[in-house]
This record gives structure tokens, sequence and C-alpha cells, in this order.
């Protein structure tokens, strides 16, 4: 695997630092990652090896706020100062558009996981056609008056402390509750995974685990309102794009019940190749979970007919 990183022309100036794997042989197809909240790309180095061996190339942006492209710690955590969701949703096209342009004639898939698999549910119609399938992580089907509550109080936050705050208010409203099923727990971040070196690596890495912004939170709340239209997927999807969901049965943002509402959803809006696999006793990040070589094995099997 033969990695680089470069930067990415935005719509509005703002440089979005993308990394790239590349199979040490011929291209059969590519895969443009959206990684999670509070998060970076590179925690998928493990992910992109296993692509890259089967001759995939892997492109993974840090989103704005995350990672390189946030590079200091004060501008963890925020998308832009307005409309965040649709520009980051903006730069996962411009990331697709240069991969075909880098690999043309080869398919593209579109894997995103938590807050990257809502970016990817939304490109799904914001974008049709313009990847051959769609995987989603970690996700979760409407989530209705959870996001307009959220809202609420993100305008509210917003108001209190400016765009740039940081709401400890909010972050318990995201992430408060998803703890508490797995009380008593070793650590906070126990709801990630049963792996407790990969929580522990969570912990230690500084560009994780960070408080978001106010005006981030509505960015998420806006997005995860819009997601959940199902007349705006059904007017604007391609509906025969695949899609492949899994997701751990314990995983809080979502887990069995939350894939069969996003499923639900699906059918209602006409989507005719959804298919999906529950990892019983798993949590949220099943590629980073104690059986994380049978998910990936698994998600390998899906693509492998994709890139036909």
């Amino acid at each position: 695997m033969q990695t680089s990183s470069w930067t990415l022309g935005t719509r509005d100036g703002a440089e979005v630092v993308v990394h790239r794997h590349e199979p040490d042989g011929a291209v059969r197809g590519v895969v443009n990652l959206a990684h999670g909240m509070a998060e970076h790309a590179r925690r998928y180095d493990h992910l992109a090896e296993a692509l890259t061996a089967v001759g995939l190339a892997v492109y993974a942006e840090d989103h704005r706020g995350h990672g390189e492209t946030a590079g200091t710690e004060e501008a963890l955590g925020h998308l832009a100062d307005r409309r965040g969701w649709a520009l980051t949703l903006d730069d996962l096209h411009r990331v697709t558009l240069r991969a075909r342009a880098d690999h043309p004639d080869v398919p593209v898939v579109l894997l995103g996981h938590s807050m990257g698999s809502f970016l990817a549910q939304q490109y799904l119609f914001t974008f049709p056609g313009e990847v051959d399938a769609v995987v989603l992580s970690g996700s979760n089907g409407p989530v209705g008056p959870m996001a307009e509550a959220g809202a609420v109080v993100a305008r509210a936050e917003r108001a209190r402390l400016g765009s740039r705050g940081r709401s400890e208010t909010l972050n318990r409203l995201v992430f408060g509750a998803y703890g508490k099923a797995f009380a008593p727990a070793r650590t906070d971040f126990d709801w990630l995974s049963k792996d407790e070196a990969a929580v522990d690596a969570y912990i230690a890495d500084p560009r994780c685990g960070f408080v978001c912004t106010s005006q981030f939170y509505l960015d998420l709340f806006s997005g995860l309102r819009v997601i959940g239209q199902v007349e705006r997927v059904r007017a604007g999807a391609r509906l025969d794009t695949p899609v492949y969901a899994f997701s751990g049965s314990e995983d809080p943002v979502g887990g069995a019940a939350g894939v069969a509402a996003l499923l639900e959803h699906y059918r209602a809006a006409g989507l005719t190749a959804v298919d999906h696999r529950i990892y019983p006793g798993g949590r949220h990040e099943m590629l980073n979970e104690t059986n994380r070589d049978e998910v990936i094995a698994d998600l390998l099997a899906w693509l492998e007919p994709r890139l036909q």
C-alpha cells in the first residue's frame, strides 16, 4: 500500500486534507471513506490496508474541524461559521470527482461511519448516481423529533456561547446517554467497542473525543432533519443504488433498531438494493470491534460483485 496526502480545493477556500491509499497493483475500484464525529481518517488505516490488498484505492478526507484539516486544537469540532454540513457534503463530492479523474472507468463506493454515514445518506439523493454503491457503518434511520429538539437547543447554545463556543450541554445531550447502557463502565467511551485497546487508543488520541462547537451541532441536527425526509430520498436518489448497512446490535447510536428503522425508511422511499448485517453484541465501531476481521471480510464479500 502506498499512502500520500494532499489538500482539496473547496467551495469556500477551506483547506481539507485528504489521505490517499493506493494498492501496489492495478486499481479495481475506489472507496471514498467518510469518518465519524470527533475522530479522523487515519483511524481507518487498517481498513485501507485490507481494501488496497484487493485492489481498491482509498480516499479519506479529514473533515472540516477534524484531524489534519483542523490543524490546531482550537479548530477541532467546527465545520464552518455557516452551512458547515452542506460544505462538508460538497467536500465529499469533490473527493469523488478527484478519485474518478485519477481512476476513470472503475466503480466508486462511498463508505461512511457514524456522522460520515449520515453525510453518505444525504449524498445518496444530493448526487444521485455519482457513486456506484454506498456503505453505512454505525448508522440510524430517521430521528425526527430528536433532530428538531436538538436544533432548538443548539440555537440557544449558539446564542449564549457564540458559534464557536463549546457546549457541554449539547455534548451531554448527544453522548451522555450512550454510555448508560454499559454502566458500570471502565471509561466514558466503552460504548465505542468491546476492545479495550481500541477504546484506550481513542482516549489517548488528542484528535479524538473533543467537544464540538454549538454551530457544529446545529449543522449536524440540520443534516439529520434533511436525511429523515423520505420524499427527498424518493425524489432524488437513484433507487437501484446498492446500499449496505452494518451495525453492532448494542450500538447506542442506532443498533439493530436503528438499522431496522433505516431499512423501513428506504423501503418507503423505493430503494431496491438495500442489504444489511447486524453483529450480535457489537457496539458502535464495528470496524474497531473485537471481531473486526470478520466485519471487514463481510464488507469485502459484499463489495466484490459490485466491483465487476
